[in-house]
């Protein structure tokens, strides 16, 4: 896989600290169609359950982002919820998964 462009890793390297500063197994981060970029972590509540992905993506657009350039999902699964959440307000969206080590993996 080619390496990624220096905005990517920098998604890369936000999801990644979501994932660490919560110590979960995954983490997520967007870019919104302005550049802002916006990470998550799983949430895992008896009231609320959120993939990062999905807190990502609510994070962005309770922030007032109205589309997105790109996403990275760092050991999520491959039915993340996130993903259709990202597909309804971006559908042509970059989407990059990789494993815990943030090297990119085919999904």
């Amino acid at each position: 896989m080619a390496p990624l462009e220096a905005d990517d890793a920098k998604l890369v390297t936000l999801a990644r600290g979501a994932m660490g500063r919560a110590q979960a197994g995954s983490g997520a981060a967007v870019r919104d169609l302005d550049g802002r970029t916006y990470a998550g972590a799983p949430v895992g509540l008896t009231s609320l359950t959120l993939s990062a992905l999905q807190v990502a993506v609510a994070t962005a657009l309770s922030s007032g982002a109205t589309g997105f350039e790109a996403a990275v999902l760092v050991a999520g699964p491959d039915d993340d919820q996130g993903l259709a959440a990202l597909a309804e307000v971006a559908p042509s969206a970059l989407v990059i998964r990789t494993d815990r080590r943030g090297e990119p993996v085919d999904a």
